[in-house]
């Protein structure tokens, strides 16, 4: 069973070094945040080793587009090793319990181990004892 690892982040947090191997992120979007926001936090994502991102909440398939950009950019337009693909998803018309679900059984990488899994909750407040609980139960 992968490590799964809490963290919060609003427009005001500073990104924090991960040294989560790799790893697949769920990323709850509770708050409303700038596209330039938006693409520093997903090219930080695929530069700490994100292989797989599931976008739910506030204009999660808008965070599917960025992490691809930003997936794109790391390998600087060429071509993308299957092993450093990233892949993305955004889930609008599904629960978070759903999609913890999906992410807690079904994420896979198909070239790649995901070690940890990262709830990344972009939010005022942050929620951890809930999330976690919710991820633990799905």
């Amino acid at each position: 069973m992968p490590e799964v690892v809490y963290l919060r982040l609003d427009t005001e947090s500073e990104l924090p070094q991960l040294s989560l191997g790799s790893f697949g992120a769920l990323v709850m979007i509770e708050s409303e945040v700038s596209a330039l926001w938006q693409n520093t936090v997903s090219d930080w994502l695929v530069r700490s080793g994100c292989l797989q991102m599931m976008a739910w909440g506030i204009g999660c398939s808008s965070w599917d587009d960025s992490v691809d950009w930003a997936n794109i950019e790391h390998f600087a337009d060429g071509d993308i090793p299957e092993e450093s693909f990233v892949l993305t998803s955004w889930h609008e018309n599904q629960s978070l319990r759903e999609v913890m679900h999906f992410c807690k059984h079904f994420a896979d990488h198909p070239f790649a181990e995901l070690r940890s899994t990262l709830l990344l909750h972009i939010a005022h407040e942050p929620r951890e004892e809930e999330i976690c609980s919710l991820y633990r139960e799905a």
